[in-house]
């Protein structure tokens, strides 16, 4: 069985949860979202691995048709999924605590810098609203950062709240995400804590 889903022009997280649906009515076949731009592009791949899928990609005329393969022949192409039932953290701002900014500034420093230091590490950092600041180019805490996501955490950075801030070409650590992904990371912890 066919799908095809029409997702240009639906705002984040409107593809991925329009393919979750059409995936959900299967028990095996193929679903082609097309969207068109990069970032929903990347979230429907994600989101199609991350359900057990596997995901082809192919570019027509500035559009991205992704044909989603359910059941044991999509399941083949998966690789490398992240393991579930880890600690997971969601980084609502590039400060740590209420009150005073500067203080919050070198308690988040100080934060990443004991998360290095901690075993076993968390899965998953998310980073929303102004938290997604940390990740980019100009962030004074890159650097450890980029230490965890080289030790197996992965980093995600909230899509529309990178664009919001004009920062998604600055992202220097991880991999843009949406919403829908944020609640599914969240919702798969063994513990999920808000900062």
């Amino acid at each position: 069985m066919s799908n095809e889903i029409d997702a240009r022009g639906l705002a984040c997280p409107q593809p991925v949860i329009a393919t979750k649906k059409a995936l959900e009515n299967l028990t095996g076949g193929v679903v082609t979202t097309i969207v068109d731009n990069t970032a929903a592009k990347e979230n429907v791949i994600k989101f199609a691995v991350a359900s057990g899928c596997g995901a082809s990609v192919e570019e027509k005329q500035g559009h991205y048709y992704i044909k989603i393969t359910k059941g044991p022949a999509g399941a083949k192409q998966v690789e490398g999924q992240a393991a579930t039932g880890q600690t997971v953290y969601l980084i609502t701002k590039d400060t740590l605590g209420h009150g005073s900014e500067e203080l919050g500034a070198v308690l988040m420093k100080a934060f990443l810098y004991t998360l290095l230091e901690t075993e076993p590490l968390p899965r998953t950092l998310l980073f929303i609203n102004s938290g997604v600041r940390l990740a980019t180019e100009e962030s004074p805490l890159l650097g450890h950062l980029q230490t965890l996501a080289g030790r197996g955490v992965n980093i995600l950075s909230c899509g529309t709240c990178l664009d919001y801030f004009a920062l998604k070409e600055r992202l220097a650590v991880g991999e843009v995400t949406n919403m829908y992904s944020i609640v599914a990371e969240l919702g798969a912890a063994a513990k999920a804590i808000t900062l």
